[in-house]
C-alpha cells in the first residue's frame, strides 16, 4: 500500500468515526496494517494530517477528527512566558495563543478565537477576536506611590507587566503597602494595564500582612462573613431531652479524643469497652467512632452552609487555621470538648480480637468524651508499655521511656506516660496495627513521610523546625477513621442483588472519595529512574502486586541517600485524589468503596455525606446526582487551592527562616533539578532553595531531563537527583518566597 492509497482509507476512516477517539492500536487493527513498515508508514500519514489540522492527538497515540470550524469559544490561560493558551469548550486540545494575538486577554477569561493558517512545521495558532466575558481575577502585589501616578509591582506569573494605578484609585495605600488590585482596562497599544486598588492589606514584610496576601493571592478569605458569624451566635446549643429521645444514648461508654496538642476543632472521638460474648466469637470490643453532629447545626441552604460550600474545606496556613465554619460552631458547639454533651453521629462496631467486623451500625448518638488527649501523650505511653512499632523509637523528636527506666523530665521535655485509660489505648493501637497490616496486604501504598513545621513566635517569625512525624498514636486514629469512611462508603455503593430480581439495583448517590491508578508512562518512568540507583520496580501484574512493589523499593531506600528523591518521584506517578459521586475506588488505599465521613467540621464532603447518610436511613430517595458532582467539582477544586496556599505559606517561612543566615553554610540534598539550576533541601530544616544554573560558572552545563541531571561539557562534572551537597545561603527574597544557594567552597 503506498502512501497516497494510505491517506485516502485514514481520511475515510476517521470520518465515518466522527466523534470517537480511536488509538493507534485500533487504526491497525481495522486497516489490516500488520507489518512493520505499513505501520510505519502509517504514523508518517498520521503525522501529516496532524499538521493539516484534520486530525487531533487528544491523548498519547489517540486521536480524533478535528472541529473544521475555524472559530471557537471557551476559556483562555495566561502564561508568563508569553505562551497563551485557548481552551476550548469542546474539552478538545489547547491551542496556542501568542501574546500580540491575545488582545491582553486575562487568565480565566472566556474569548472568542479565530484560528490561524497553519505554517508548516509549527504547532496550530489562533488569534483572540473577541473577549465575551472578563473573569473576576484579582492581583496581590506590594504598591509604589510616585507624585502622579502609582504600580502594583505583582509576582503573579500570569502578568509580567506591573498594573498601573491613577492617582485616585490608591484607597489610602502607600508606598511599601500590600494591596489587592483589579484590572479595570488595558488599552489596545498600552503595554501596562490599567487597576484600582480594591484592598489594602498592611505593610509589607508584616506576619499578619503577608499571611494575607497569600490567601488573597489564591482567591481565599481570610475573614468570615459577619452574617454567618451572626447566624452562628444564634444557633440555640442546647441538647434537650427531645434530642436525647430519640438519638442512642452513649454518655456511660469510655470516650476520649486524640489531637494535635494546638488543636481546637476536636471533631472525632473513639469510645471503648468490652462486650460479652454472643456468638461464640471470643472476646469482643464495641468501638465507637463518633463524629460530630454538624449537620444538626447547619441547614442546607442557609447562611452557613452557603458560605462553607464556597470555601469547600479550612485552610492550614504556618501559622493559623481559616475555617471552614464559624469559630462558635468549630471551636465551641461542634468540637468534643471533654465533660461536655454533644450531638454525634456514630459508626459502632462490634470487633474480635483479630480486629474483624463482626456486626456494625450507624447511629446519631449523644456522646461525653472523658478526657482529651494529644498524640504526643498516647505516643508516650505507647512507647513506655513497649507497644509502639520499632520504627517509632528511632523517629525524629522525643521518646518516653521504656518500662523500668527511670523518667527523666529533661530528655522526654514533659512527655510523661499517661496511666488514664492505657488498657483501652493499648487495646486500640493492637487493632489499629493489624488492620493497617491488612491494608497493606491488600495492596494499599505506604507514602508516610515527615513532614517539617515551625515553632513561631509571638510576632509569628519562625525560630525553629520540627519534625511531624506519623507514629502509632496517629495511626492508631487514622486506622479506625478509615474504617469508617470505607464502611459508610459500603454502605451505600455495594448495593447486593436481590434473590429472584433481574437487575441490580442502582447504588444511591453519594460523594466518594476516589483516586485513579497511576499512569503506565509515569510508573515506567519510575522504573527506569529507580534503576541508576541500582533499585528494580516491577511495574506490571495486578493492582496489589504493583502497590506491593513500590511498597518494598519505598522500604528498600528507607535511611539511604536516595530515600527522599525516590518517595518524591514515586508520589508525582500517583494520581490525585478527589471527589465524585461515580466510584471507582481508592487506588491508594486499596478500597473499593471509600468516602469522608470523619471530618464535617474541616471538609464540606463529609458534610454531604451526613445529610445523605441521614436522609438514606429515613427512606429518602436517591439524590441529584448532577447537584452533588457539581458540589464534589467544587470541593475538589478548593481541596487543591487550599493546599497550594498552605505550600506558599510554608514556603514564605522557609525564606523568613533562613533571612538571618545569609552566607552561613549547610548541608543538602539534590531535591530537584532543571533546566534554570540545582535545587537543594537543606538536611536539618528541610528549608528548599536553588543553586542558579547562571552561578554555576566553573563550566558549560547541559540538563539531562531523562536522567535528571546536570552534566558539565568540559569538566563532566554531573549534579544528580539524590546527592549530598553543600551549600552557602546567598540570597532570600520574601516578595518572590525565593531562596537561592551558592556551592560552598571545596
Amino acid at each position: 500500500m503506498n502512501k497516497a492509497r494510505l491517506t485516502e482509507e485514514l481520511v475515510a476512516y476517521f470520518q465515518a468515526h466522527a466523534g470517537e477517539l480511536i488509538d493507534i492500536k485500533t487504526i491497525f487493527r481495522e486497516l489490516h496494517l500488520k507489518t512493520h513498515p505499513a505501520k510505519l508508514l502509517c504514523m508518517d500519514v498520521l503525522d501529516d494530517l496532524l499538521m493539516d489540522d484534520f486530525i487531533i492527538e487528544q491523548a498519547q497515540m489517540r486521536y480524533r477528527l478535528a472541529d473544521t470550524t475555524s472559530v471557537m469559544e471557551g476559556t483562555f490561560q495566561r502564561k508568563h512566558n508569553g505562551k497563551n493558551t485557548f481552551l476550548p469548550d469542546d474539552g478538545g486540545e489547547p491551542i496556542l495563543v501568542a501574546e500580540r494575538n491575545s488582545m491582553h486577554a486575562m487568565d480565566g477569561d472566556r474569548v472568542r478565537i479565530q484560528m490561524m493558517a497553519r505554517r508548516r512545521g509549527h504547532v496550530r495558532e489562533a488569534q483572540v477576536t473577541k473577549i465575551i466575558q472578563r473573569a473576576d481575577k484579582q492581583f496581590v502585589g506590594k504598591l509604589s506611590v510616585s507624585r502622579d501616578f502609582a504600580f502594583v509591582l505583582t509576582e503573579d506569573r500570569t502578568l509580567s507587566n506591573d498594573i498601573f494605578i491613577p492617582k485616585g484609585q490608591l484607597k489610602g495605600g502607600k508606598s511599601g503597602d500590600k494591596v489587592i488590585a483589579k484590572i479595570i482596562e488595558w488599552p489596545e497599544g498600552s503595554k501596562n494595564p490599567i487597576g484600582k486598588i480594591v484592598e489594602v492589606l498592611g505593610k509589607s514584610g508584616e506576619n499578619e500582612t503577608e499571611m494575607h496576601a497569600i490567601l488573597a493571592e489564591f482567591g481565599l478569605p481570610y475573614t468570615y462573613p459577619k452574617a454567618a458569624e451572626d447566624a452562628a451566635r444564634h444557633i440555640d446549643a442546647t441538647i434537650t431531652e427531645a434530642d436525647i429521645a430519640e438519638r442512642e444514648d452513649l454518655r456511660d461508654r469510655t470516650t476520649f479524643t486524640i489531637d494535635p496538642r494546638d488543636a481546637k476543632d476536636f471533631d472525632d472521638a473513639l469510645s471503648f469497652r468490652e462486650i460479652k460474648d454472643r456468638k461464640s466469637y471470643g472476646q469482643l470490643y464495641e468501638i465507637g467512632v463518633h463524629i460530630a453532629d454538624v449537620s444538626h447545626y447547619v441547614t442546607e441552604g442557609s447562611i452557613i452552609d452557603k458560605e462553607a460550600v464556597k470555601r469547600g474545606t479550612s485552610v492550614y496556613l504556618v501559622d493559623r487555621t481559616i475555617p471552614m465554619l464559624p469559630e462558635r460552631l468549630c471551636n465551641e458547639i461542634c468540637s468534643l470538648r471533654p465533660d461536655e454533651d454533644k450531638l454525634t453521629y456514630s459508626v459502632i462496631f462490634e470487633m474480635n480480637e483479630r480486629a474483624e467486623v463482626k456486626s456494625w451500625h450507624l447511629a446519631h448518638t449523644v456522646t461525653r468524651s472523658d478526657r482529651r488527649f494529644t498524640y504526643e501523650e498516647v505516643q508516650a505511653l505507647l512507647e513506655a508499655r513497649g507497644e509502639a512499632s520499632p520504627e517509632d523509637y528511632h523517629a525524629p523528636g522525643d521518646h518516653a521511656p521504656q518500662s523500668g527506666a527511670e523518667f527523666d523530665g529533661d530528655k522526654a521535655k514533659g512527655l510523661r506516660p499517661t496511666e488514664d485509660f492505657a488498657t483501652e489505648l493499648i487495646t486500640l493501637n493492637r487493632l489499629a496495627k493489624i488492620l493497617r497490616e491488612k491494608r497493606f496486604a491488600n495492596g494499599a501504598v505506604d507514602f508516610d513521610r515527615p513532614e517539617v513545621r515551625f515553632d513561631i513566635d509571638e510576632k509569628g517569625h519562625p525560630i525553629g523546625t520540627y519534625y511531624k512525624v506519623a507514629k502509632d498514636a496517629n495511626k492508631l486514629i487514622e486506622e479506625f477513621m478509615l474504617l469508617a469512611n470505607r464502611t459508610v462508603a459500603e454502605s451505600i455503593g455495594k448495593v447486593t442483588r436481590v434473590k429472584g430480581q433481574k437487575n441490580s439495583v442502582k447504588p444511591k448517590v453519594l460523594p466518594y472519595r476516589i483516586h485513579e491508578q497511576p499512569d503506565p508512562d509515569k510508573l515506567m518512568n519510575l522504573s527506569q529512574f529507580v534503576a541508576k540507583f541500582g533499585r528494580k520496580l516491577k511495574t506490571t501484574g495486578t493492582r496489589q502486586e504493583v502497590c506491593r512493589n513500590i511498597n518494598k523499593l519505598l522500604h528498600e531506600v528507607q535511611g539511604q541517600k536516595e530515600q527522599n528523591v525516590v518517595e518524591m518521584v514515586a508520589l508525582r506517578a500517583m494520581m490525585k485524589a478527589k471527589y465524585s459521586t461515580v466510584n471507582i475506588g481508592h487506588y491508594g488505599l486499596a478500597f473499593d468503596y471509600y468516602t469522608h465521613f470523619t471530618s464535617p467540621i474541616r471538609r464540606y464532603p463529609d458534610l454531604m455525606v451526613h445529610r445523605l447518610l441521614t436522609r438514606y436511613a429515613d427512606g429518602g430517595r436517591s439524590a441529584n446526582q448532577e447537584k452533588y458532582e457539581a458540589l464534589c467539582e467544587q470541593c475538589s477544586d478548593m481541596e487543591q487551592t487550599a493546599a497550594l496556599a498552605e505550600r506558599a505559606s510554608i514556603k514564605y517561612k522557609q525564606v523568613e527562616f533562613m533571612a538571618d543566615k545569609i552566607g552561613q553554610e549547610f548541608d543538602g540534598i539534590i531535591s530537584g533539578i532543571n533546566e534554570f539550576g540545582i535545587y537543594v533541601e537543606l538536611t536539618d530544616s528541610k528549608c528548599e532553595g536553588m543553586v542558579p544554573l547562571r552561578d554555576l560558572d566553573d563550566d558549560y552545563y547541559e540538563f539531562d531531563e531523562r536522567n535528571y541531571q546536570l552534566l558539565g561539557r568540559r569538566h563532566h562534572r554531573r549534579y544528580t537527583l539524590g546527592d549530598p551537597i553543600r551549600i552557602r545561603v546567598a540570597r532570600a527574597n520574601l516578595d518572590k518566597k525565593q531562596l537561592d544557594f551558592a556551592l560552598a567552597e571545596e
